[in-house]
């Protein structure tokens, strides 16, 4: 079962999630997210500079599970 935290504008994120720095871009990934999915994860932490968040969206359409059910978090440095 998958817990929530609230945040200030009342929107819901899933509390724990999977990240996915240093897993190598490619089937790595996509395999990864895949299987996170499928266990019931909901939250997904990834970010430009780790240079698989292509890996993350392909796992996602691949689940079938509607994207508003999954919560990604990325990042940029401040110069992108």
């Amino acid at each position: 079962m998958q817990t929530y935290i609230t945040l200030n504008d009342k929107t819901k994120i899933p509390q724990f999630g999977l990240g996915v720095y240093m897993v190598p871009e490619g089937a790595e990934t996509e395999n990864a997210v895949y299987e996170a999915l499928k266990m019931g994860i909901r939250h997904i932490d990834t970010a430009h500079a780790y240079q698989n968040e292509r890996g993350v969206g392909k796992a996602v359409k691949k689940s079938g599970i509607p994207r508003e059910e999954i919560w990604i978090t990325t990042k940029l440095w401040p110069s992108e």
